[in-house]
């Protein structure tokens, strides 16, 4: 018989079978060749029409550039002033709707002090939009 390792000793069997594993992969096999073509079947939906209506942007303000040396000069736009005038300017944009952003660019030497009251008093202000300006070391 198949079963038998060749004598009539009651040893294991030498032979795995491999019926079985044969077995069940058809029944595998048979089982995906059936629900495969069922995963594509497609369902209708219908989907509300939309009405798409261009959105009117806001005209964007260009970008306020603040340049402040080590000395404490500070400039607007490349252009001097002083900290009076700076403070009446800032609550001027302030109030502008949209409100545009404040760039703050210091020299390489500049102390982070003077940075930050100059911020303070961008902030005081209401300025909102408070951006730092630096640049890519070599």
């Amino acid at each position: 018989m198949a079963f038998s390792s060749g004598g009539d000793t009651g040893g294991p069997m030498a032979t795995i079978n491999v019926t079985p594993l044969v077995d069940v992969m058809l029944v595998l096999l048979i089982i995906f060749m059936i629900t495969a073509p069922l995963m594509t079947h497609k369902v209708e939906i219908k989907l509300p029409d939309a009405t798409l209506k261009k959105i009117e942007e806001a005209p964007k303000t260009p970008p306020i550039t603040l340049a402040i040396q080590e000395d404490g000069h500070i400039y607007w736009n490349d252009e001097p002033v002083s900290a009076e005038q700076l403070e009446s300017r800032l609550s001027v944009e302030a109030q502008k709707t949209p409100q545009p952003q404040l760039n703050v660019r210091g020299d390489k030497t500049t102390k982070y002090r003077t940075i930050n009251n100059v911020v303070t008093v961008a902030q005081k202000q209401g300025m909102r939009k408070v951006g730092f300006v630096a640049i890519k070391e070599r």
